[in-house]
C-alpha cells in the first residue's frame, strides 16, 4: 500500500499542477469550480481502500454502459469459455420445472381436482381452489420426468397443462 501511495500521490500533485494551468473556454470560475470537484473526487478515490476501489470499478462500468466482465478476463478462462459460461447456466436451469394447469374442462373439473390431490399435499377445499384459478402454477421445481408425468395425468383427467 505504502510503494502505491509513493506512486499515485506524486502523480496525483503532477496532475494537479496541470489541471490548474488548464482553463476551458468557459469563465474561471466555472472552471474553478469544476478543477475542485474533480480534484475532490481524485481524492475520494485514493481514500478506498482495495476492495472498495473494485466494487466502484465495477458500478461504474455499470453506469457507463459497459458489461462488468468487460477487461477482466485472464483469471484462468478465456474469451470462448466465458461465452459458453450462459449455455452451461441454462442447461443447469432447465432441470427444474413448472406445472402450470393452463385450464380444464367443467365436465372433468372433479378428475382434475382429484389428480391435483394426488400430487399436492393439499385437501378438498385447497385443491378446489387452486384448479378454479387456473391457469395457475400446481407445483414449481420438479424433474422434467416427474412434470411430464403429471401433465399426462392432467391431460387424461380433461384438463391442460403445460411445463
Amino acid at each position: 500500500m505504502r510503494r502505491l501511495a509513493s506512486t499515485i500521490l506524486p502523480m496525483h500533485r503532477f496532475l494537479a499542477s496541470k489541471a490548474s494551468r488548464l482553463r476551458p473556454f468557459s469563465s474561471s470560475a466555472a472552471a474553478d469550480s469544476r478543477t475542485q470537484k474533480l480534484e475532490r473526487i481524485a481524492d475520494e478515490l485514493l481514500g478506498l481502500n482495495k476492495f472498495e476501489r473494485h466494487n466502484y470499478s465495477i458500478l461504474y462500468r455499470l453506469k457507463i454502459g459497459l458489461d462488468s466482465r468487460a477487461g477482466i478476463s485472464g483469471h484462468g478462462m478465456s474469451a470462448a469459455a466465458e461465452e459458453g459460461a450462459p449455455a452451461v447456466e441454462e442447461a443447469k436451469s432447465k432441470t427444474a420445472f413448472d406445472v402450470k394447469l393452463e385450464k380444464f374442462d367443467s365436465v372433468a373439473k372433479i378428475k382434475v381436482i382429484k389428480e391435483v390431490r394426488t400430487f399436492t399435499d393439499l385437501g378438498l377445499k385447497e385443491a378446489k381452489e387452486i384448479v378454479e384459478k387456473a391457469p395457475v402454477v400446481l407445483k414449481k421445481g420438479v424433474t422434467k420426468k416427474e412434470a411430464e408425468q403429471i401433465v399426462a395425468k392432467l391431460k387424461d383427467a380433461g384438463g391442460t397443462a403445460i411445463l
